[in-house]
């Protein structure tokens, strides 16, 4: 089958999506304003490249994406490896790595979108040459496995990247989405389009209040304590932190919080955002007996800075994007938790 008449059929035989809707001491951390180089914005008629450096991701399910996105004002290009498969894998470790390396150089590429996150960046990182990416930088969007390549990013070339969900997230139906995902996707096109985004939680019991000012980084635990020790290590010092995390038992998420204590990532921060964690049940006579919001208030308790639970990021529907290596402003107070850029 020819496979660009194939994708071409799939784009023009849905009908295309609309999109409608929108969307307490203060520590200022010495050059936290500076320096992480910002992407150039999109403009209407720029081109989207979708790639599958992690899991495997079929054609017709990275469609819908490709739909709305097109409805947005922007031209979207298709990676040669997407729909491949090699077990779990969005293809071979040689062609997830090519394929992105093609997106990373092509200067017609303004944004590379993962199509969804699963496994495999941590095996390919190494691979990458960002030499033009680095004198070109462009929006890196995803979250969950594609944490690695923020994480690589922020720590070695200080460009700004795009957490947020990815093609899988995307509504088959723009008409039967909800609020929720509707104002999430949303999202993405904001943070893509330049809108300084904006956020809020509910006040939680166990938050700590403060304010500061820092550039944003984070993403998944599990990728972020995995990368520890590595040319990929997340660098913490002086930033806003944010994590979430998936299918992991409460242990897994106290070893994990332990890493970040002792390889010293929890010490210097200007503040600490927990997003959702979707947990196993402990098993029937083994339970942990500490919750998330246990774990995380015995890591910081020597340290001041603010502190929120609950904050809308994460494998959940409420999961907005946000823009790490950017400057914000966090802040805690009793009525709940901000996040915004400045």
């Amino acid at each position: 089958m020819n496979r660009k008449r194939f994708i071409s059929s799939l784009v023009t035989a849905g009908a295309a999506l609309s999109t409608s809707g929108s969307w307490a001491t203060t520590a200022e951390i010495p050059d936290a304003k500076a320096h992480h180089k910002i992407p150039p914005y999109l403009q209407p008629g720029d081109t989207i490249g979708i790639v599958s450096p992690s899991g495997y991701m079929s054609l017709a399910d990275i469609i819908p994406s490709v739909q709305l996105m097109q409805s947005w004002g922007f031209k979207v290009e298709i990676g040669d490896n997407a729909g491949k498969k090699d077990f779990i894998y969005g293809g071979t470790d040689e062609e997830r790595a090519a394929d992105l390396q093609q997106m990373l150089d092509n200067p017609e590429i303004k944004a590379i979108m993962c199509a969804r996150g699963g496994y495999g960046l941590v095996r390919i990182i190494d691979r990458l040459n960002f030499r033009q990416f680095k004198k070109k930088p462009k929006w890196i969007i995803g979250f969950s496995d594609i944490t690695a390549l923020h994480c690589h990013i922020n720590r070695n070339f200080g460009i700004a990247t795009l957490h947020s969900k990815m093609c899988n997230s995307f509504p088959d139906d723009r008409a039967k989405a909800d609020p929720m995902q509707v104002a999430t996707i949303q999202s993405i096109r904001q943070a893509l389009t330049g809108e300084s985004l904006n956020y809020s939680s509910p006040a939680c019991l166990q938050n700590r209040p403060g304010k500061a000012g820092a550039p944003l980084v984070g993403g998944n635990l599990s990728l972020i304590t995995t990368l520890s020790g590595t040319p990929s290590d997340l660098d913490t010092d002086g930033k806003i932190l944010f994590v979430e995390d998936t299918h992991e038992y409460l242990y897994n998420i106290d070893r994990m919080f332990w890493n970040l204590e002792q390889s010293g990532k929890l010490s210097r921060l200007a503040g600490l955002i927990i997003g959702g964690f979707q947990l196993k049940p402990d098993i029937e006579g083994e339970e942990f007996g500490h919750t998330i919001y246990d774990i995380v208030t015995e890591k910081v308790k020597e340290y001041t800075y603010p502190v929120c639970f609950d904050f809308p990021v994460g494998h959940q529907k409420n999961n907005f994007a946000l823009k790490c290596g950017v400057h914000h402003t966090f802040e805690v107070n009793t009525e709940g938790s901000t996040l915004y850029e400045s």
